[in-house]
């Protein structure tokens, strides 16, 4: 595949492509020639053929006074050099150079479609527990990268055009990778607070602060894309005498901290066991005490409402005996007229005789006082008589049922039947709430209590009716 037609290549022109299977950079030359042994690979002919397959990108550098000046062509291509696709070589060459006339350029192939697989070990390296900075422990790391070219301008400003296969890039790579690494192997026990024998414990966490840290710098620094950094092994040289010391003295303190914390826990839980029941001791005695004054409060409410019941029957008593008395004088009064009357001098005649209109008047005077002494004696003896003293007064009102409830714990109430509904509509009192009245034995679940085993099977009350728009 020379560049320059000759008795071998029959005349012919140069056919530019890369036939190369392990490279991220490769420099044309022709067929047989090692890179940089002949001008020839310099000298391109304008018309000649270029290959670029998928995944390649073809460099054309010009070498100018001020400078070198870059084309670029992406894959897929297959086409003479002599179209618009060469817009720098259009306006350096221009048509002085038609017909095959041969200009200075060199070719450059970059290989965007290669995975770079690098697997590397760290060797071993000293690391220490930060308790005891004198027992080092030796550590090594093996892990892989995966990386590809993206940015070709971006790889090519940093690596410069020049033969670099996979196995170099991995050449320059692998000494910042492993000082990165090792950095931050070193700084694990200090920022976990664990013990350097355990750091293979921690493997997930090195991982991720490589992937955090590690793989922008790398990415930065070579201009590659990191597809996968995986840290596959932290590896402790257990054969080492400083690791046995370290394991040891480490075992020995973890042993005497968890003796320490367990004595801890069952302090912990014996201290909490004596605070569980004294509040339990003390629930009770505060449920007894409420018990007893809610007793005492029923005693002294019924007490006063027997009071005034027999206060009030004892004033009725005594008004029946001061209207008697009252009557009583009325009558005498009445029958102390009705005696003289007789006697009175209505104008009907003279002398002391009996006048008979006045004793006509004083029988209109004793039958109206008769009436009203028959009237009286009927009330006397309707008061007297329990039956219809009975009939006459309302008897006193029953004492409202009245119950306790038991609410976490603590004892509430007393509520009558309508309170005791309103808490069942809140959902504050429920078939399963203890409760308490005078005369129970123990408490009960209110659902189990008859009487108020309606309150739960009350339908609610319908929804309001729709609103016209």
């Amino acid at each position: 595949m020379g560049l320059f037609s000759s008795k071998k290549e029959g005349g012919m022109m140069d056919m530019i492509r890369c036939d190369e299977q392990d490279f991220l950079i490769w420099k044309w030359r022709p067929v047989g020639n090692e890179v940089n042994s002949t001008n020839k690979e310099n000298a391109i002919r304008w018309g000649s053929s270029l290959r670029v397959k998928e995944g390649e990108v073809a460099v054309f550098v010009y070498k100018q006074k001020d400078g070198t000046i870059q084309d670029f062509i992406e894959g897929p291509f297959d086409e003479s050099i002599k179209t618009a696709n060469f817009p720098i070589l259009a306006s350096i060459v221009g048509l002085a150079f038609a017909g095959g006339t041969p200009f200075q350029a060199e070719v450059y192939f970059i290989n965007l479609s290669r995975v770079v697989q690098f697997s590397a070990r760290v060797p071993y390296f000293d690391i220490f527990d930060p308790r005891f900075i004198d027992f080092g422990v030796k550590c090594a790391i093996q892990y892989q990268i995966l990386s590809q070219i993206k940015d070709y301008k971006e790889f090519i400003k940093i690596h410069r055009l020049a033969n670099l296969t996979p196995n170099d890039l991995n050449q320059k790579m692998r000494p910042v990778i492993d000082r990165h690494l090792k950095s931050l192997v070193i700084n694990i026990p200090k920022q976990k607070g664990i013990a350097a024998v355990q750091i293979e414990t921690q493997l997930d966490e090195v991982n991720l602060l490589s992937e955090d840290r590690l793989k922008p710098e790398i990415e930065k620094v070579f201009g590659i894309q990191i597809n996968n950094l995986s840290i596959d092994k932290i590896d402790i040289d257990k054969d080492d005498e400083q690791y046995h010391k370290l394991r040891k003295l480490t075992a020995d303190i973890t042993e005497r901290k968890t003796v320490t914390q367990a004595n801890v826990e069952i302090n912990t839980v014996e201290a909490q066991s004596d605070v569980n029941i004294k509040n339990l001791k003390d629930s009770q005695q505060i449920n007894a005490d409420n018990m007893d004054e809610a007793l005492r409060i029923q005693r002294e409410e019924m007490q006063r409402a027997q009071k005034l019941q027999t206060e009030t029957n004892f004033l009725e008593t005594h008004k029946l005996n001061i209207q008697t008395d009252a009557q009583k004088e009325i009558l005498k009064s009445a029958a102390d007229s009705l005696g003289s009357m007789g006697n009175m001098n209505l104008g009907g005649g003279g002398g002391g005789g009996m006048n008979p209109a006045g004793m006509m008047t004083g029988m209109m005077m004793g039958g109206a006082m008769g009436n009203q002494m028959a009237n009286m004696m009927n009330n006397m003896g309707n008061n007297m008589n329990p039956q219809n003293q009975q009939n006459n007064q309302m008897p006193p009102p029953p004492p409202a049922t009245q119950y306790l409830l038991a609410v976490n714990g603590q004892q509430t109430g007393p509520f009558n039947m309508q309170q005791l509904q309103q808490l069942v509509m809140n959902g504050q009192l429920q078939n399963n709430t203890f409760v308490w009245k005078q005369g129970m034995q123990n408490w009960a679940e209110a659902g189990q209590i008859m009487e108020l085993q309606g309150l739960f099977s009350a339908m609610p009350p319908p929804p309001p009716p729709p609103v016209n728009p």
